[in-house]
Order: structure tokens, then sequence, then C-alpha cells
């Protein structure tokens, strides 16, 4: 929570020291330099908020470091009103009282704001001190600028290689998509997009995986590549992935055009299959910079593109309908739960713990991410008090050893300042609860989170807005056969608890 507020705060205080420091006032109590220490000294901090933001969930002592500068930074801000009040009040006296200005001309200026300087004093030292402190502490955090490149590491590291002996509940999927990758249907290029959408956790990358090393697929396309792209879309890095996978020479290529003319010669006139996992970047340049050498593929070309955005498929890919991955079925949802808890895909052997872990997949609503998290967290433990205590507690208080809050967390580190606030909010929102897009913007009104001094948009249309923001990344969920109604998934819910904190 207190990443929240201080990225709403921030930006305030330095509006306010910006006009403090073109005041005299500033200037005549000697203090000028040292408010453009706090402002070079918070900003450095500020570029520290996303890391630390990741941080905290893990480390209490990053949480606590986060709570610190929150208050620091509210002391500050009290401290720039009273700098400002002060000079108010003095051009309000030296406008009335033209004749006491002129005596007090003849009066020393240290005299006149005695009582100002002799209130602050202390308190000016108080923050300077505390400010450095917590510059001091970020190198025993190992806090950092965070980089476009270094968000989430491992997903870098998924890989084409499907782990386990099956997947559960996927076969119809599986067969459907199948059909689509075989076919040879018109498109306006040789190669045609294969979108698989949903929420974050629910199985896009293994199914992706399944599909790439079916005997099938394999057999049918001449040419095969996997690359994570993550939120970093570097274009020259997915073109070397590629051009490594489909067994380009190694050459030190270091220039994108000379590395995507040496793709193009690999791919000319065969059919290949490529798939771009998780993701994320929504700009036309990007995809219109790696395109290029796929147009040199044969016919019947097919590129599985994973992804959490409905609207980035829509708008980039201009693809109307794409691939809905859906929650697993109870049954399903069952079986693979006791296969990572248990070892075997049913309760035969461990009748007590059934109607505990029954209990347990209905509370992951078909999220196989959190079914198997759940499962591995709870394997080997064949106590029942132990199944009932993980039934009993929020998924949000346990330890994150299986990966269900950085997985949902990396959606939520990817949206704006305000999209979190509006997204933390929602903590409020009972769970399973039912609701209106309108409702919950008036709420959003009420509590002055759409206000915004950038742009002439009305708070309803920027509450739009970022309702479909929300909604197109699968933080909320359309109700079964009412499209007019949305509910939060319990373990977006949970999220949202937790980052509100």
């Amino acid at each position: 929570m207190a990443e929240l507020v201080l990225s709403a705060l921030l930006p305030v205080v330095f509006e306010k020291l910006t006009s403090v420091l073109e005041n005299k006032i500033a200037r005549s109590k000697g203090i000028h330099s040292e408010l453009k220490k706090w402002e070079r000294k918070l900003r450095m901090i500020q570029a520290l908020l996303e890391d630390a933001s990741e941080k905290e969930v893990k480390s209490k002592t990053v949480k606590q470091w986060l709570n610190d500068l929150q208050h620091l930074a509210y002391d500050i801000d009290d401290i720039l009103d009273a700098l400002a009040t002060d000079a108010m009040q003095r051009e309000v006296v030296n406008e009335s009282q033209p004749i006491t200005n002129t005596v007090r001309k003849f009066i020393p200026s240290c005299c006149t704001s005695f009582s100002l300087s002799t209130r602050l004093g202390s308190k000016l030292d108080d923050i300077s001190t505390r400010l450095q402190e917590l510059m001091d502490e970020k190198y025993k955090l190992g806090l950092s600028e965070k980089n476009e490149g270094s968000k989430d590491k491992n997903r870098g590291y998924q890989t084409s290689l499907v782990v386990g002996p099956s997947i559960f509940g996927r076969e119809g999927d599986k067969m459907e998509l199948v059909q689509k990758l075989l076919s040879d249907e018109s498109c306006n290029e040789n190669f045609g997009i294969v979108p698989i959408v949903g929420m974050g956790g629910i199985g896009k990358t293994t199914l992706a995986r399944v599909l790439y090393d079916d005997r099938l697929v394999k057999d049918h396309f001449e040419l095969k590549a996997w690359v994570c792209v993550s939120d970093d879309f570097d274009s020259f890095n997915i073109s070397k992935v590629i051009y490594q996978s489909v067994g380009g020479k190694e050459k030190d290529l270091t220039d994108l055009n000379l590395l995507q003319l040496a793709l193009r010669e690999r791919f000319m006139g065969k059919r290949f299959l490529l798939v771009l996992d998780d993701v994320w970047s929504e700009k036309w340049e990007d995809w219109k910079t790696l395109e290029g050498p796929f147009f040199a593929g044969a016919s019947g070309s097919k590129i599985i593109i994973t992804t959490r955005k409905k609207e980035l498929v829509r708008q980039l890919l201009n693809h109307v309908h794409p691939y809905i991955l859906q929650k697993l079925s109870p049954d399903n949802a069952l079986s693979l739960f006791a296969q990572n808890a248990l070892g075997v895909n049913n309760f035969d052997l461990h009748p007590q713990l059934r109607p505990h872990g029954e209990g347990i997949v209905r509370k992951c609503d078909g999220l196989p991410l959190a079914l198997e998290a759940l499962g591995r967290l709870l394997r080997n433990k064949p106590s029942e008090e132990e199944w009932k205590w993980l039934l009993d507690n929020e998924i949000w208080k346990l330890k994150d050893d299986g990966g269900i809050l950085p997985a949902l967390r990396l959606s939520y580190l990817d949206l704006s300042a305000c999209c979190k606030q509006l997204f933390a909010y929602c903590c409020l929102i009972p769970k399973d609860c039912v609701f209106e897009k309108k409702d919950l913007i008036l709420w959003w009104m009420a509590e002055g989170f759409l206000h915004n001094s950038d742009t002439d948009k009305t708070m309803e249309c920027l509450g739009e807005e970022h309702f479909q923001e929300l909604l197109s990344r699968s933080f909320f969920q359309h109700v079964p056969d009412d499209e007019s109604l949305f509910v939060m998934h319990d373990l977006m819910n949970d999220l949202a608890t937790s980052v509100a904190g």
C-alpha cells in the first residue's frame, strides 16, 4: 500500500518543492540548498519504487522501508505547506499594510523570520537525517533502479519443454488448436496467427508447450522456434533467438537488418512454426519491426502468441476471434491438485484428505497455477490439520514458494500508477460479489481517484478507460450469461488485498 501512496504523493511533493524553491522566502531563511538536496535525493529514491514494490512481497524490511518513506513524504509535505502558508501570509500583510512594510525595511530579515525559522529548524534537520538514512539503507536492501529487461527474470527462462507426463483437462483445447495449426486456411499473408488468451496462471504457456511438442505438429512444420518475449519486447534479441533455433549459422550479427536478412533466407519457402510466449507490448512498431522475415515462409506457416491482453490481439494483430483459454472443470482441477499434492490423480489412498482437497480446489476456481502451487505446498504433508489450515487461510498470506503471487503480481506491476490504485481499492469488493461497471466507476469517483489535471476528459471517461484496461488484463471477468455484470477471481481479490496492505 505504501508504494501506491508514494506513487501519488511524490509528484505532489515535487510540485510543492518547485514552488517553494522559486519563492524568496526559501532563500531568505537559508534553507534553499537543503531543499535542493531533498529534491535530488527524493528523485533518486523515486527511481527505486518499482524495485521496492516487487521485493516488499517477500521482504519485511523492504516493506518497512517503504512505510518509513511514506511517513517521511507526509512530513516533507507538511513542511512545504508551512513554508507556502507563511509566504502567503507575508504577501497579504505586505499588500494591506504599506506603512508597516516601510518600517519593516529597517528591521533585519533574521528578526522578522525568527518565529518560523525556530519552529522549523529542528524539523528540517530531522527530515534531512531521515532522508539520508533511507538513502543509506537502499544499499543494504539491494534496491536498484529498475530497467526494462530485469522484470521477473524467471519469465525469460520459460522453455518449450513439456514438464510432467500429461496435462489435465486440456485435451479438447489441444485437439482444436492442433487442427488450427495444421489447417491451410486462407489468409492475406503466408503465415497465420493463433492467439491463446487468458488470465495469468491459467496455463497458456503449458498448452503452447504441448502443441509445440505434438508429433503431428512436428511432422507438419519444417522449422520451429520458441521465444519467451515477456514484457521486454526486444526485436533484435527475439530475431536472434529465432535465427539460432532454426539452424542459423553462428554469426556475430550485431545489426538488426543483417540479422533479419539472414533469418529471411532461412525461412525462404519453408513452412515454419513460431511461438511468441507471454507477449505484453501493444506497440505497433514493435510488431512491424519483427515481422519482416516471416513473409518469406511457405504458405501454412503459423505463429502462436500467448498473452493476457485481449486488446493486444484485437488492435495489434487485427484478430477478432482469439482462442480464449477457460478454467479447468471441477473434476480436472481436483485431479491436477491431487497429482501435485499426492503424486497420483485421485484420493483413493487418502480418503480422509478428500473433503479438504475439494475445498481447496473450489477456492482455486479452476486456475491451474494455483492448483499446482498449493498442491506442491502440501506434497509429503499427509496431516489433515495442515490441509485444513491451508483451506481456512487466505492464499495471499501463505509463503510464496508456489509462485502464485509473483505470477499474478506481474500483471499488477505492469499497470499504471492510477490503475494500481484503482485495483487496490477493489479489495473492498467481497469475494464472489457481482457488480456493475458503472457502480465501480462511481465508487472510484467518490474516492477522488479519477482527478487528472493533465487531460480534459471527464471522470466518467477516465473511469471507463481504466475499467476496460483492467478488464482486458483479466483483473475482472464477465459473469457467465450476463455481459453487463462482472466479478473478480478469488485470487485476484487476494492480490488486491495483498497490494492494498
